[in-house]
């Protein structure tokens, strides 16, 4: 492939040349920041909050309602996440949801084995909800908790609000979706957990004296930022390895630091979230082409993630190609967000892939049918990997 001029090994080309200006402005007045340097600095500093990501609707809540953690700021914001980070350390990981990683990655290759072939994004999705759902405390859930995210997190999005027929359709989805995570996952855990008290998230929510609407909220938000992401980023990491026999060979033959460097390059390339939005509340100053620019309280910056995880000057010589050594240095650049808002599940969905996608490819004759669809989400320029099929040789089903 070939963008911009260059060689590029992206599978979810997102369909723009990255602009020669590192900042600029949107017709619409947005900043828009296109520079690795610049992005960091602002995930890093003061001066903005969070925008975007559905936080329009979340500010319609009553005041008394706490917000999730992803939509908060400042002091409050930090404090959540100090004490909540025991979950999400490398160590904790390694001891408490390795062996779930590895067996659940172990049923879903079982389900590959008897049927011969399976969607990919399936077996993914099945893994994710499964790590994910112990993390949180979702554990006495009633069968169909993937069928329930799923209808949450569709394929199409509409535009929720109750000026036109579409927007009240979706308003009431919506809704009655939330109404089913409710009672099928979340008032069970909740009912549980108050008999007796568990380490892991909803214990902790329900020590701060989180409602269960509250509690729905961080679950929910958890569930997007931690299962559907992890879902489309192993069937990306997988067409990448099924489609490059070098990069295969050096997956399979690394150790497990060097799979992981692997995956974190790939991610690195195809952030699966590629826009983070921020809205400036005093004024910041931006290091623009031709000296600083300052954005004024109240305007909109728009971060595309892919085109800083590309920046030359950050990233090195071929930026849109693969090279895991890149990741001693970068990890997987700003893919995972940075500053008080980088992600905290970070470690937990690069070796959930790896334990499952280092098993994937053990399997004699494993391949993939054909190239799969790609779709965005253009509100947050996600990408879907879609009919990814993976099949093994009939001497391989037992």
């Amino acid at each position: 492939m070939v963008h911009d001029g260059k060689e590029s090994a992206r599978k979810a080309d997102r369909g723009r040349a990255r602009p020669a200006c590192p900042v600029g402005r949107a017709a619409d007045g947005t900043w828009q920041v296109h520079d690795y340097a610049v992005a960091r600095e602002l995930l890093r500093g003061p001066g903005t909050v969070q925008a975007g990501l559905g936080i329009e609707t979340v500010e319609k809540l009553p005041p008394r309602v706490r917000r999730p953690v992803l939509y908060r700021d400042g002091p409050e914001h930090r404090e959540h996440r100090r004490q909540t980070a025991r979950f999400f350390t490398p160590r904790r990981v390694d001891e408490h949801y390795r062996d779930l990683m590895v067996r659940i990655a172990e049923e879903q290759l079982a389900t590959l084995r008897a049927a011969g072939e399976a969607q990919l994004s399936d077996l993914a999705f099945n893994l994710a909800i499964g790590v994910v759902s112990e993390v949180i405390g979702l554990r006495y859930s009633r069968p169909g908790l993937r069928r329930r995210l799923e209808r949450f997190f569709p394929e199409e999005f509409g535009e929720p609000g109750l000026t036109s027929v579409r927007g009240l359709y979706w308003f009431v989805r919506q809704n009655t979706n939330w109404l089913r995570i409710h009672l099928a996952d979340v008032r069970p855990a909740v009912r549980a957990h108050r008999r007796r008290e568990h380490d892991d998230l909803i214990s902790h929510l329900l020590a701060e004296g989180c409602s269960d609407a509250e509690i729905l909220g961080e679950c929910l938000t958890f569930a997007a930022a931690g299962m559907v992401t992890t879902r489309e980023f192993v069937s990306l990491a997988a067409w990448h390895l099924f489609s490059d026999a070098e990069l295969l060979a050096h997956y399979r033959s690394a150790d497990e630091a060097g799979r992981l460097a692997t995956l974190q390059e790939l991610l690195r390339l195809e952030p699966v979230i590629g826009r983070l939005r921020r809205r400036a509340t005093r004024p910041v100053e931006l290091a623009g082409p031709d000296g600083p620019v300052t954005v004024c309280p109240g305007e909109y910056v728009e971060l595309l993630l892919d085109d800083a995880n590309a920046d030359p000057k950050a990233v090195g010589d071929d930026p849109l190609l693969v090279r895991p050594a890149r990741a001693a240095e970068l990890g997987a650049g700003l893919s995972f967000g940075d500053g008080p808002h980088r992600c905290p599940g970070a470690h937990i969905a690069l070796l959930e892939t790896d334990v499952f996608l280092s098993r994937l490819f053990a399997l004699d004759g494993i391949r993939m049918n054909a190239e799969p669809r790609v779709a965005f989400q253009e509100a947050i320029g996600g990408y879907e990997i879609r009919g990814l099929t993976v099949s093994l040789p009939r001497a391989g089903r037992h």
